[in-house]
């Protein structure tokens, strides 16, 4: 949703500002928490409901989240409740991951596979996917049983795709043209 993106954008990057590069992972890790506990459609209702304050929804994230919040990320989520955008925390977090990331020079990587990798497997494949794409990745792994075979790596916008599903999809086009 392009709107939520227009939101959320001017949190991540005030936030990276603010941040500076000083523990970003940490408070990536945690703002990633609590954009996860608010796109709680109950929580939402809750937070829409005229009768509950800004700062009850505030305690109940945070009660939610079950970890101590950084300072920065308490103000973040006081403003964003405040200013009635809880429902951009999730982007938020994912365009603040986003910045974290560019400037460490690190890509998210998402690893499409028929079967589960074991850590030696995976560690192989992340090297060479890392020489391919000319970057550190942090890959996460996602089984896809329809795959039949082989991976399909997803990096920002650019798909890789060795599975044996795709590879019959183009066998299939090129028998019938």
């Amino acid at each position: 949703m392009a709107e939520l993106a227009t939101i959320a954008r001017p949190y991540a990057e005030a936030l990276f500002r603010a941040v500076g590069g000083d523990n970003a992972q940490a408070l990536a890790s945690q703002l990633e928490a609590v954009g996860q506990v608010s796109g709680n459609p109950q929580l939402r209702q809750f937070a829409d409901s005229p009768k509950v304050s800004a700062q009850q929804v505030f305690d109940l994230v945070a009660s939610v989240v079950n970890a101590t919040m950084s300072p920065k990320i308490s103000n973040l989520l006081k403003a964003v409740i405040d200013n009635g955008r809880l429902v951009a925390l999730p982007e938020i977090a994912a365009q603040f991951r986003a910045l974290v990331n560019a400037s460490s020079g690190i890509s998210d990587a998402t690893i499409y596979s028929a079967f589960a990798l074991d850590a030696s497997t995976l560690a192989e494949t992340v090297a060479t996917l890392e020489k391919r794409f000319g970057r550190k990745l942090n890959a996460t792994v996602v089984i896809d049983e329809s795959l039949i075979g082989g991976i399909r790596v997803v990096v920002g916008d650019e798909v890789l795709d060795t599975s044996i599903k795709a590879r019959l999809e183009q066998m299939k086009v090129a028998l019938t043209t």
